[in-house]
């Protein structure tokens, strides 16, 4: 019979094989959360100006091109 042996560890050992687990985890669920976020918010004003125009590749396609003739306000 094979005999188990436990090996002891460090409180810091342990802290650092337990966040292993769990940073991709967490930093796929945080940039989908971030993604949808963007995705629903986009049409606000707000985040368009400040946010999505200084996207470098996709800044121009969130550009506003109205002129201020035909804006409401």
């Amino acid at each position: 019979m094979s005999r188990l042996a436990f090996k002891t560890q460090s409180p810091l050992n342990a802290t650092l094989t337990a966040s292993k687990r769990w940073v991709s985890s967490l930093g796929i669920w945080g940039f989908s959360a971030g993604a949808g976020a963007l995705l629903l918010l986009s049409v606000t004003p707000l985040v368009r100006r400040e946010v999505l125009v200084k996207v470098p590749v996709l800044g121009n396609y969130y550009e506003d091109k109205t002129p201020a003739s035909d804006k409401p306000f």
